[in-house]
């Protein structure tokens, strides 16, 4: 087993946007509609984009692998969301996608049957696929900062 931590953090205060690290690259995350400076995607477009990045990623390795030429892959990602839950209205719905559409589009001169057996293998094997499908144990710890009085 290979198994491999990802880590990444995030800081913000009220008046300032999200900043989430990753590696050395800096993620920044909006939807602030009354402050258009911190403007940016929201979390869960955040979420499709790295599903998008996953199957780019993915299916490089595995034309790779199938000696296939992917000549340019267009993917294509809606996801449908109930904004009542994350709001604070009451509903019995849950606060995630209610369905999530793909559709790739690669040009290559593989065979059908070659380009069904690449996206199959694809699936199986991206990450932020298996996590947005199966159920992912998840700890959420709270650990409150206190900050004591300046001294005068």
């Amino acid at each position: 087993m290979n198994v491999v931590n990802i880590k990444v953090s995030g800081n913000s205060k009220p008046t300032e946007q999200l900043v989430v690290k990753a590696q050395n690259f800096e993620i920044r995350i909006g939807e602030n509609q009354s402050n258009p400076e911190l403007e940016g995607p929201c979390p869960v477009e955040y979420i499709l984009a790295g599903y998008v990045g996953c199957l780019n990623i993915v299916g490089g390795i595995v034309a790779k692998e199938l000696n296939i030429e992917i000549k340019s892959l267009k993917i294509e990602i809606s996801g449908a969301l109930d904004a009542d839950k994350y709001l604070g209205a009451s509903t019995k719905e849950r606060a995630g996608f209610k369905a999530i559409e793909v559709t790739v589009k690669p040009i290559s001169d593989a065979s059908r049957e070659e380009i069904k057996k690449w996206i199959e293998i694809v699936e199986s094997r991206c990450p932020v696929q298996d996590n947005l499908f199966n159920p992912t144990p998840i700890s959420l710890n709270l650990v409150q900062e206190l900050k004591e009085p300046a001294a005068a």
